[in-house]
This record gives structure tokens, C-alpha cells and sequence, in this order.
């Protein structure tokens, strides 16, 4: 499989969940890729086990909401491969608490990582692709960005501001010629430590109702896996996506559907 072959790619926040699930993909299709993080020991683990594999992996610690640590990892990746082909901005943080309760250190915090993050990430990428006339950047944005959920606002704020930031992003790079195609992946809900996590801060019994509703609401019936949404970030990466910027891929088994 060699659907990226020598590709180098960055994922963020892929110490485990759907960031990891993304980095083993495109490894496994022949990718150079560095996991980054600010959870170092799962994020060394997870690189550790790859490289036994024989996969081109490597981890740097990462705050991506950091512009100095933006620029560190870019560094380690031109002094490692020296280029980068494919950025795919999935660190993001999630807080529940209702618009009332939310307090503005959680907005700042949340929007911090998930929207600012994703703007200096493109930022840089767009830097580093444009002399190479060619490049990916796949932004993680949701279908919370799409649809307002009343216990995490600040998370929907920042996956829809994702969201047309990378329309705009997109948009700037194809006009100018850059060779650069800019996209968003929307995941629905995803078994991953952070939904499990959002479950775990409220009661059993609203856990319970949660996950009825969900598999009521949801068309195919369960949540998905993090596999499943690293298919369609391969697709993005790829050149199969060679006429695809600008635009939302939903994969979130329906919910979106009715």
C-alpha cells in the first residue's frame, strides 16, 4: 500500500484517539510521519511501538496553541525529512458546561486549541508547501461546528470557526496558485478517550440516556471508530482528493441525515 509513498505528514494530538488512528494510516501507506502532543508518554509509546513495526514514525512533544512550539515542530520536521507534504490539525479539547456556566478562561482555553491552533498550524504549512507547489492540510473541525449542542458552546464556537476559516484558507491558497488543497473532516461522535471522558463528568444515569439517544439518533445505529475517520483523512491526503479544497467530508455514521 503505497498510497502516500514518502509522503512526511504532521498530525497533532496524536497521542491516541482519532490522531493516532490517522498517523498509524498513513504509515501504513508509506508516509514519514511525526505525532505531536502534550501527552508525551502516551505520544513516545505510541511512536516507540511503530518504529518497532518498521513504519517512519516519530514523536515531539506540542502545545498547538503555542506559536513558538508551532515553530519548533516545523523546524524538527524539515531537520528530520526536510520537507512536509500533509498537516492534519487534530488537537482540540473539549469542556462541558452550558453558556451560562461557562466561564471565559474555558472559552479562551477551548478556542485556544482549537481554533488557534488550527490557524497557526495552516499558517505555517501554507509556509512550508508553497515553494513545493503542492501540500494537504486536513483541519479536524465536527459536526459540532454544524449543529449547537447546549453543554459544550465553547467547543461548537470553535469547530465552526474551523470551519470557514479553512473555506477562506482554502480559497487564498487555489487562487494563488499555491498547489495547496485545504479541507475539513467532521467527525460525529467517535469512540475516543475524549467522548468516554465527556461521559465520565456527568452521572451514570445521563451517561445512559446519552448513549440511548445516540444510538436512536444516530442512522447506523452506534458510534464510530477512530479507524473510520482516519479513512477519510487518507482520502484527503491523497491525490484521490486532487480536485477536493474548501470543503466539510461528514463521516458520522447519518446523524447529519435527518
Amino acid at each position: 500500500m503505497s498510497r502516500l509513498h514518502n509522503k512526511v505528514c504532521l498530525v497533532t494530538g496524536a497521542a491516541s484517539g482519532i490522531g493516532l488512528a490517522i498517523a498509524e494510516a498513513f504509515l501504513r501507506e508509506g508516509a514519514k510521519v511525526l505525532l505531536t502532543d502534550i501527552d508525551v508518554a502516551n505520544g513516545e509509546r505510541a511512536a516507540a511501538r511503530l518504529q518497532e513495526e518498521g513504519l517512519a514514525a516519530d514523536f515531539h512533544v506540542h502545545d498547538a496553541s503555542s506559536q513558538e512550539q508551532w515553530q519548533q515542530v516545523m523546524d524538527a520536521v524539515q531537520q528530520r525529512w526536510g520537507r512536509l507534504d500533509v498537516l492534519v490539525n487534530n488537537a482540540g479539547i473539549a469542556i462541558i458546561a452550558d453558556v451560562e456556566t461557562l466561564t471565559l478562561a474555558q472559552w479562551r482555553k477551548t478556542n485556544a486549541v482549537n481554533l488557534d491552533g488550527v490557524f497557526l498550524g495552516t499558517q505555517q504549512a501554507i509556509a512550508a508547501m508553497k515553494g513545493q507547489g503542492s501540500g494537504a492540510i486536513i483541519n479536524i473541525a465536527s459536526i459540532e461546528g454544524i449543529i449547537g449542542e447546549p453543554m459544550v458552546p465553547s467547543y461548537n464556537a470553535s469547530k465552526g470557526g474551523v470551519r470557514i476559516f479553512t473555506r477562506a484558507a482554502a480559497a487564498h491558497c487555489a487562487r494563488l496558485g499555491y498547489g495547496i488543497r485545504i479541507n475539513n473532516l467532521c467527525p460525529g461522535f467517535i469512540s475516543t478517550a475524549m467522548f468516554t471522558g465527556g461521559l465520565g463528568t456527568i452521572s451514570v444515569e445521563q451517561a445512559q440516556q446519552f448513549q440511548g439517544f445516540l444510538q436512536q439518533r444516530i442512522p447506523m445505529g452506534r458510534v464510530g471508530a477512530p479507524e473510520e475517520i482516519a479513512k477519510a483523512a487518507l482520502f484527503l491526503a491523497s491525490d484521490d482528493s486532487s480536485y477536493v479544497t474548501g470543503t466539510d467530508l461528514v463521516v458520522d455514521g447519518g446523524y447529519l441525515a435527518q
